[in-house]
């Protein structure tokens, strides 16, 4: 539920500013969201302002999400997580090196002036340098708030290993607090563009509910012997099994599903995944649940599931940062 009346002073103004759009928490003691609210002015889709500078588009997109809040408490501090710090955003905020925890993070802060308000302060995001180097962006914030909803119960120090399913999934390995590994699958991105842009997509019914059997289907598919062939050679049986009558349009794209995520925890559990590793899975519940079934099919244990954590990684990082 998005709550825009702020009735309690807030100590911070977190912001998780994305691609397509931007998400304003108003934050009091211990992170708890006193008001939120939502608008489709991500990096991409900015107001149109007079001067048409870059950076009053910028600041017009935050005016018209949380002007009231600014006028209102001048001088609460701003904190800003996701591609706002890209190279198209208000400022670039460089990427920082692993391994990184909440508080290599905060000492890395990128400020953005904003004349008489109070500062942007930018979060940046990580690179893992190497001959294939990945990157993350808005993800480190999510993990440092997994991290804090942990803390209560004594767990966030733990080697575990994090996943955050998604368009662009991030697999993060994080030892005494520290991120010192990630790892990024494409799975989300891949799966629309075989729905809506190959062959495969024109014998599909794309809103047909949830097949939980074809799915399943897809994940024990992945860790056949079959599946040794590479998803490359498996995604096409999504078309010869509807050709020869085995699976109906309805349960087509829960089997590509079940085939694409399958691959991808397939290949961590060589990777990053055994040991006995705890995972904790963060994102949209319905998402996660997939993926937990995938690492069940796996021999993993049942995850642990968070969600809506960014603005406790925010401020956990706010905290460390000296901001609040």
């Amino acid at each position: 539920m998005t709550s825009t009346d702020l009735h309690d002073s807030p100590a911070l103004i977190a912001l998780d500013w994305g691609t397509s759009s931007l998400r304003a928490y108003a934050l009091g003691a211990g992170g708890r969201v006193l008001a939120s609210r939502r608008s489709e002015h991500g990096i991409m889709h900015l107001p149109a302002v007079t001067s048409n500078l870059v950076a009053d588009r910028f600041e017009a997109a935050l005016q018209s999400v949380c002007g009231a809040w600014l006028q209102e408490h001048p001088d609460v501090p701003l904190l800003a997580c996701g591609m706002v710090g890209s190279a198209q955003g208000w400022k670039d905020a460089a990427y920082q090196p692993l391994p990184s925890r909440a508080a290599d993070l905060s000492h890395a802060f990128t400020v953005v002036p904003r004349g008489s308000g109070p500062s942007l302060h930018i979060v940046p995001g990580l690179i893992q340098r190497g001959d294939l180097p990945n990157v993350m962006r808005g993800e480190e914030t999510q993990i440092a708030g997994v991290l804090q909803s942990l803390a209560p119960n004594g767990d966030a120090l733990q080697r575990m290993v994090i996943g955050l399913p998604g368009t662009h999934s991030k697999w993060a390995l994080v030892e005494d607090g520290s991120i010192t590994r990630f790892e990024t699958f494409m799975t989300g991105e891949v799966f629309a563009a075989f729905c809506q842009h190959t062959l495969l997509g024109r014998t599909m019914a794309i809103n047909a509910a949830f097949d939980e059997a074809a799915f399943t289907r897809g994940l024990r598919v992945a860790r056949s012997p079959e599946g040794a062939m590479g998803v490359l050679s498996n995604v096409f049986s999504c078309r010869t099994l509807g050709l020869t009558g085995s699976l109906p349009s309805t349960s087509q794209p829960d089997y590509l599903s079940g085939l694409l995520i399958g691959h991808e925890v397939a290949a961590l559990a060589g990777a990053l995944l055994g040991d006995g590793l705890r995972v904790v899975l963060c994102g949209e519940p319905s998402l996660c649940q997939r993926y937990a079934a995938a690492l069940e099919v796996h021999g993993q244990d049942s995850p642990l599931i968070r969600s809506e954590v960014t603005p406790l990684g925010l401020w956990s990082i706010a905290q460390a940062g000296g901001l609040i």
